[in-house]
């Protein structure tokens, strides 16, 4: 498997997010970003946005929002989860990419 496979997979489940959080909790923000972010990932694993190191920055952007946002709300769902989830993806995508 290619790391980019697993920016396509992340992509999905953060629009998904986007849309339960702006369904449920009514956040236009919660599908603004992850429509922007997304689409930037998206752009990223199709080779499109730079090197393929950009999107692991994007990544380790978002470890950082979800991180501020879990430690402000000490709730686990969805930034602590949502944190989580990213630093998987990075070091699943860094394993890769080293071998």
């Amino acid at each position: 498997m290619k790391p980019e496979v697993i920016l396509w997979g992340y992509v999905v489940l953060l629009l998904i997010g986007g849309v339960i959080g702006y369904v449920k909790a009514k956040s236009p923000i919660s599908l603004i970003m992850s429509l922007l972010f997304g689409a930037l990932l998206a752009l990223s694993a199709a080779g499109k946005l730079g090197p393929p190191w950009v999107g692991d920055i994007l990544l380790i952007a978002l470890i950082g929002v979800f991180a501020k946002r879990f430690q402000k709300t000490k709730k686990l769902m969805p930034a602590g989860v949502l944190t989580l989830v990213t630093i998987a993806a990075l070091l699943v995508r860094a394993m890769m990419m080293l071998g």
